[in-house]
């Protein structure tokens, strides 16, 4: 498929976001989440630009001399409580995203044979001008050996979605080597000891009580601060 290899100290990482449970919810907490993230990054001086935004998901790459650090503990599933806008009777919702966190792979990290990839194009849609709109410049790229699928629109040319489009696939294909690294090694693990482990959430954010938690670090905050991305 690929070759790979992990280099210590990046500064430049993919950040995933996805729609859990909780059906609408959900996708529009993705929105919310990406919105904390960028106030995060801005009040860290770090750069964000978007890769993917669509229907319950949002990708965008994050570059700064402190992005590891400031998005080491954001990743796994992170709980919701709230009273969604949707909600007539003022019940508290529970709805989860999930956050991925992957440093960007180089073309040397990952190598990605160009007979490996099929490319398609057609027409921007949304906002973006008239370029955008009536030439193809958007872009679905598709890695063959995987299935791994990409769609870039987010900007007005063809050739800086299609660059766009290659770090995003490369930061997927990345991931999906080191989830098969982890399911091995926990595989050996549940081998030899057993498995006494609980599946729990990385963070719970409870709208209505004003805190946020996260169970693997034990940090609390108010739920401004969180909502304005200081922490």
């Amino acid at each position: 498929m690929c070759a790979m290899h992990v280099r210590q100290g990046r500064d430049v990482m993919i950040v995933e976001i996805r729609a859990g449970e909780g059906g609408r919810d959900a996708e529009d907490l993705v929105v919310e989440q990406f919105r904390i993230y960028s106030r995060l990054a801005a009040g860290r001086g770090l750069a964000v630009e978007i890769l993917q935004v669509r229907a319950g998901v949002a990708v965008f790459r994050v570059d700064g001399a402190a992005a590891a650090e400031a998005f080491r503990d954001e990743a796994g599933g992170h709980r919701w409580q709230r009273v969604p806008d949707s909600e007539k009777h003022g019940r508290v919702h529970s709805s989860t995203v999930t956050v991925a966190v992957l440093p960007e792979p180089t073309a040397t990290e990952v190598v990605v044979h160009p007979g490996d990839l099929e490319w398609s194009f057609s027409r921007g849609s949304g906002p973006g001008g008239q370029n955008k709109n009536k030439l193809e410049t958007a872009v679905d790229l598709v890695h063959r050996p995987t299935g791994v699928r990409v769609h870039c629109e987010s900007e007005r040319s063809q050739h800086e979605n299609k660059r766009i489009a290659l770090a995003a696939l490369r930061a997927r294909l990345w991931q999906a080597q080191q989830e098969a690294d982890t399911r091995a090694r926990a595989d050996l693990r549940r081998g030899q000891v057993g498995s006494a482990e609980r599946s729990e959430k990385r963070r719970t954010v409870a709208v209505q009580r004003g805190q946020v938690v996260d169970h693997v670090t034990g940090r609390r905050w108010d739920i401004k601060a969180y909502l304005a991305g200081r922490w």
